[in-house]
């Protein structure tokens, strides 16, 4: 399998059958005639990330020999550029979402970056020749791992990562709402006023 990024993937219909015209945009690095989405765009470097750690690794890993343990291999070596503050259990500050002070405690990758990553990679792994029942970035040891850290960043963090239920914003009551731009009856007078 190739671990070079697919600049025409079969995964990017957001450029659908719209063409334009004028000079070729592919004579630069891109290849691409169109820029990419920023999901396409940011998928395309995780992935690139991912094959030059691959090469780095030692010994070095082909994508058919990658696995679960080896994405997970991964995802703690990001850990190193993370810019999230998890406090330690013996911190003062474990499970204060705004600490007061500085303290010593290490920076991680945060839960919802990392889950977000693991499925540009899985998409990734598909578009780029990968079986969806071999997709390593699918395995259960990942599924797994994701929920842990999860569940400690949100202890030591104080930070509650339940799903919110979005709501609708509702128009406000004095502006026309969403038929056919008249405005809403005037209130009836309250009983018993005279006029």
């Amino acid at each position: 399998m190739d671990l070079s990024p697919n600049p025409e993937s079969p995964g990017g219909g957001g450029a659908g059958g719209s063409s334009s015209g004028g000079a070729s945009s592919s004579a630069g690095g891109g290849g691409a005639p169109q820029t990419p989405s920023r999901y396409e765009a940011q998928k395309r470097r995780d992935w690139n990330t991912f094959g030059q750690y691959l090469r780095n690794h030692r010994p070095p890993l082909s994508l058919a020999q990658c696995s679960g343990a080896h994405v997970l291999e991964f995802l703690r070596y990001l850990d190193q550029f993370g810019k999230t503050k998890v406090h330690t259990a013996a911190c003062p500050f474990f499970g204060h979402p705004n600490p007061p002070a500085p303290c010593p405690c290490p920076l991680r990758q945060a839960w919802g970056s990392l889950d977000a990553l693991v499925g540009r990679l899985r998409a990734a792994f598909e578009e780029n020749g990968g079986r969806p029942e071999s997709n390593p970035f699918a395995a259960r040891a990942v599924r797994l791992y994701l929920r842990e850290v999860r569940e400690h960043q949100a202890r030591a963090r104080g930070v509650s990562y339940e799903k919110k239920k979005r709501k609708k914003p509702q128009p406000p009551a004095d502006h026309a709402g969403g038929s056919g731009g008249h405005p809403p009856p005037p209130a009836p007078p309250p009983a018993g006023a005279a006029c």
